[in-house]
C-alpha cells in the first residue's frame, strides 16, 4: 500500500515505457515543458525507486522544471539491465530510453548515491546528452575503506515484525541521521524499494568508479551531501577535497544535520541548495 505522499504524486504523473532488456524501464514524468529549458532527470539510489525522490519533485516542479524519474532497470518496477548487473550497464537502456523519450535534448541529471554513478556513466559514455550533473551523497570515490557501514539480513526472517526491526536499524545505519526521521511512512517505503532489488551483487560502489568517470565527463559537476552521511563520516575533508580537484567540478554543498539520504531527511534545505546549482529557469 503506497504512502499518501506516493499516491498523490503517482496520481498526477505522466508513466512512460521505454524497452530494457526482456521488458521496460518505468518513468514517471512531472511539469510540462518550459521552452528551450532543459529536463531535470533524477536518479535514485540503490535498493531504491522513484520513491527516493517523494519529497523533493513537488518542490521542483513548482519552481518550474519538467521532471523526469526513471526506476533504474533491476529497482522498482523497471526490469533488468541486459548484460550485467551493476552501475556501468544502466546507462545504455537509459540513454535509449531518452532517445525515444525526449530525443537529442540534454538534461540535467541529479544522481542519489548509485545514482550517482549512473549518472557519472551517463556523462561519460553520452557527453551530448548530459549538461550538467548534480551528485548527492554519492559512492564510488574509492576513499573509504569498504564494509564501513554494516547492514542486516532480513529476508530469512519469518515475521514482518522481525524484518522490521531490522529495516530501522539499516535506515539509522546507513541512510537517515535522525532517529524521528523514521516515521511508518519511511519506514513502508524503504520495505516497499528494498523488497523489488534485483541487483544485489553491486560490487562498484567499492571502488573510485565515480571518480574515474568525472575525469572523462564534460560537463559541470557539483555536489551535495549530508554532513553526518554515514559513509563519509569522520573523512568530509578527504570527500569534499577530492571532489574539488576534479577538472570539471564546480561548487560542493554540505547539508547540516542529514545522513545520507540527505534529500529525504532535510528536503527544504536540499532544495534551496539544488536550486542554486541548477540554470535558472528561462522567462523568470
Amino acid at each position: 500500500m503506497p504512502t499518501p505522499a506516493i499516491a498523490a504524486l503517482r496520481s498526477c504523473a505522466t508513466r512512460h515505457l521505454t524497452p530494457c532488456g526482456d521488458g521496460h524501464t518505468v518513468w514517471h514524468q512531472w511539469g510540462a515543458s518550459n521552452g528551450d529549458q532543459r529536463p531535470l532527470l533524477l536518479l535514485h539510489g540503490g535498493s531504491g525507486s522513484w520513491t527516493h525522490w517523494v519529497r523533493n519533485i513537488d518542490a521542483l516542479v513548482d519552481a518550474g522544471h519538467q521532471v523526469w524519474v526513471p526506476d533504474l532497470p533491476g529497482f522498482g518496477d523497471s526490469a533488468l539491465p541486459p548484460g550485467g548487473m551493476d552501475a556501468d550497464v544502466i546507462a545504455a537502456p537509459l540513454e535509449a530510453g531518452l532517445q525515444q523519450l525526449l530525443g537529442t535534448q540534454p538534461v540535467d541529471v541529479v544522481g542519489f548515491s548509485f545514482g550517482g554513478m549512473v549518472g557519472s556513466f551517463l556523462a561519460a559514455d553520452y557527453p551530448a546528452r548530459v549538461a550538467r550533473l548534480v551528485v548527492v551523497g554519492a559512492v564510488g570515490l574509492g576513499l573509504v575503506p569498504r564494509n564501513t557501514v554494516r547492514l542486516k539480513g532480513w529476508r530469512h526472517l519469518e515475521t514482518e515484525d522481525a524484518r522490521d526491526a531490522i529495516h530501522r536499524f539499516n535506515l539509522a545505519a546507513l541512510m537517515l541521521h535522525q532517529p524521528e526521521a523514521i516515521d511508518a511512512d519511511t519506514l513502508a517505503l524503504h520495505k516497499a524499494n528494498v523488497q523489488r532489488d534485483r541487483l544485489p551483487a553491486r560490487r562498484l560502489s567499492n571502488t573510485d568508479v565515480l571518480k574515474q568517470n568525472l575525469l572523462r565527463v564534460a560537463c559541470p559537476v557539483s555536489a551535495i551531501y549530508g554532513r553526518d552521511d554515514a559513509l563519509y563520516v569522520g573523512h568530509q575533508d578527504l570527500l569534499q577535497a577530492s571532489l574539488q580537484a576534479l577538472p570539471q567540478f564546480q561548487q560542493f554543498v554540505w547539508i547540516d544535520h542529514a545522513g545520507h539520504w540527505v534529500q529525504y531527511e532535510r528536503a527544504e534545505a536540499f532544495h534551496s541548495a539544488l536550486l542554486q546549482l541548477l540554470p535558472p529557469i528561462l522567462g523568470e
